[in-house]
């Protein structure tokens, strides 16, 4: 399973900083501690930088199970290709369809706010209107769209402008927070600690919350056909993307907890960081950082548009999803059937999504939902790396340490935050996150009845694969029996 013969994917285009930038991206810093703070003192109250500190390590163990298998299977699909040549392809395909129910429902979690930012630049009451912000959040994704189908090289001009501007902001901000002397309450070690936390559910509420500020920095293995050297690229640009965003999430739930108040926090729960810079630089503070998680909205959905479509991509090329997804485009070479698809359904769930309530209301379950696929996903991918370095494990200290305790360590852990959190989800949470992973049995169920050779793998087994570093450039290239005769061309 790596890149299609024939007209593919565009080669090489991506190099270490640009994945980097992408993974960093992905988790769209800004937009996470935006839309998210509120949700996550909502579970756990003061112990939100131990929640993101706690599910940080288990979430590293994932990007080392991402990156030692992006070592030895380049493909778009990344986890649906992984877990299915290591575990089973019905779980590889369960894995693949968590992703893009998950990144399907952020196309409104994140087009909602994108035009409720956009709207408070202008009039900060325009931005509690749940339909205009649908429309402008509408126009900014059609934006994204028409830039993930222009190509690679475009993405990431466009994602190293967005994600730029971001950053520069939140440095500033974190500097600023540091010296803010109007403080709601002091520093206190213990909200790195245990205490905070409501038992061991509460804990499970805020990891699961946690899960969904790291998630994203995975679109590095989906764009690895597109990358420069990519089994070794795509897997180091992961680990570095969760270094430098945990170091951001550290920085300003820290910040949220010694400057506001609670009543701030639940008052302002669709934009927390838009408070806090209120606080830090009255008058110009909050609009700045309005700018920043207006970007990182933008920017994050341009990274699940490529995550999603380059799923939907590699499940056509297998046909285990209808083969047109498997069409690259004559000119642009992006999988413009895919990306058309994922338009129409994102545009159906944001004209429903009025019926929903409220933004906040709407962010609230939609990150709950998003957090138990994201869980599956990554599971999965955890326990698949164990798989195929099975035979390697004993070979060195860091092979098992790395590619196998680490990362079953946090295989582990996101399935006990799946399973233990599950009580304390809202009813709309639940039918969201586990309705949108039922609801992939059809098409599996229907392909595999089909034949589709994915049902068919050759396992992966890191022992009988010519390492990286021996093969030349550009040789994700060569094709796999799975991609022959499949309708590659526009």
């Amino acid at each position: 399973m790596s890149n299609n013969r024939g007209r593919g994917l565009q080669a090489n285009v991506l190099g270490t900083f640009d994945t980097v930038v992408m993974a960093v991206a992905g988790s769209a810093p800004a937009y996470s501690l935006a839309a998210t703070t509120a949700v996550l003192v909502g579970a756990v109250g003061l112990a939100g930088p131990a929640a993101l500190l706690y599910c940080a390590i288990p979430m590293l163990g994932i990007a080392l199970a991402f990156s030692y298998l992006s070592r030895i299977d380049v493909n778009a699909g990344a986890s649906y290709s992984w877990v299915g040549r290591t575990l089973h392809p019905f779980l590889g395909f369960l894995s693949g369809w968590s992703l893009v129910v998950s990144a399907t429902i952020f196309m409104v979690a994140g087009s909602l706010p994108a035009g409720a930012m956009t709207l408070s630049l202008f009039d900060e009451r325009l931005a509690d209107d749940t339909g205009l912000s649908t429309v402008v959040g509408a126009v900014w994704f059609l934006v994204m769209l028409g830039v993930v189908l222009g190509g690679a090289r475009l993405t990431v001009r466009a994602q190293l402008l967005m994600s730029g501007v971001e950053l520069a902001v939140l440095a500033l901000f974190a500097v600023l927070a540091v010296f803010h002397g109007h403080d709601a309450r002091a520093f206190d070690w213990s909200w790195l600690g245990f205490s905070h936390f409501d038992g061991v559910s509460g804990f499970a509420s805020g990891a699961l919350v946690a899960a969904f500020y790291y998630w994203g920095w995975d679109v590095t293995s989906n764009l690895s056909e597109e990358t420069r050297n990519s089994r070794r690229t795509t897997g180091l640009a992961g680990l570095i993307g969760v270094g430098i965003v945990f170091l951001l999430f550290e920085v300003f739930t820290i910040a949220v907890n010694v400057v506001l108040s609670s009543r701030q926090i639940e008052e302002n729960d669709a934009n927390v960081l838009a408070v806090l810079g209120e606080e830090v630089w009255p008058g110009w503070g909050g609009k700045l950082l309005v700018v920043a998680v207006m970007l990182s909205t933008i920017a994050t959905l341009e990274t699940t548009l490529i995550q999603v479509t380059r799923s939907l991509f590699a499940m056509g090329r297998d046909r285990t999803m209808p083969p047109a997804l498997g069409r690259v485009h004559r000119t642009w070479n992006t999988p413009w059937v895919a990306i058309v698809v994922v338009g129409a359904v994102a545009l159906a769930m944001f004209i429903a999504s009025n019926a929903l309530g409220s933004v906040g209301e709407i962010l609230s379950d939609a990150i709950s939902a998003i957090g138990l696929q994201i869980a599956v996903y990554y599971g999965l991918t955890g326990l698949a790396v164990v798989v195929a370095y099975r035979r390697m494990l004993l070979k060195s200290v860091g092979n098992f340490v790395l590619g196998g305790l680490w990362p079953l360590f946090g295989a582990v852990f996101m399935f006990w935050i799946f399973v233990e959190s599950l009580g304390d989800l809202s009813a709309p949470a639940i039918a969201i996150g586990i309705g949108g992973l039922a609801a992939g049995l059809v098409p599996m169920l229907w392909y595999w009845r089909q034949g589709s050779e994915y049902y068919r793998p050759a396992k992966l087994d890191a022992a009988r694969t010519v390492e990286a570093d021996y093969l030349p450039d550009g040789a994700a290239a060569v094709p796999s029996r799975l991609h022959e005769g499949l309708p590659t061309d526009f």
